[in-house]
């Protein structure tokens, strides 16, 4: 997260991470609303990208996504704190696919994500 100048800018917290998972939560702002007034999708879709990043890459192994996709199931509202749950439900030497659940602060489901990642087999290195 500390390298990840997109999610910090949007105003992402992870609150829990594991190998396969992630659970974080961003808050929506006036900037984020299309000409409806509702949150652009592209702003659900970059939490949700967030989170696929996060579990994916829990492993210790560098993965790119190669194919993603959202479902908006209920619109997202000025005001509300996004929470994003990531689940790995595939895993191999190359490939990974994850589910991701967004729901609102009253636990509504207001979008769901999958995404398949590529394992590039190698090792992440921190400093």
């Amino acid at each position: 997260m500390e390298k990840d100048a997109f999610s910090g800018w949007m105003g992402i917290k992870i609150l829990h991470a594991g190998p396969g998972y992630c659970t974080l939560v961003a808050a929506i702002t006036p900037e984020m609303t299309n000409g409806f007034e509702v949150c652009h999708g592209g702003v659900t879709f970059s939490i949700a990208d967030s989170a696929l990043a996060f579990a994916s890459n829990s492993h210790g192994i560098k993965s790119v996504s190669i194919e993603t996709s959202i479902s908006h199931t209920k619109p997202v509202r000025v005001g509300d704190l996004i929470r994003a749950e990531a689940a790995e439900q595939h895993l191999s030497d190359k490939l990974a696919t994850y589910h991701v659940t967004l729901t609102n602060q009253l636990g509504e489901t207001v979008a769901l994500f999958k995404g398949t990642v590529y394992r590039t087999g190698r090792e992440w290195v921190t400093n």
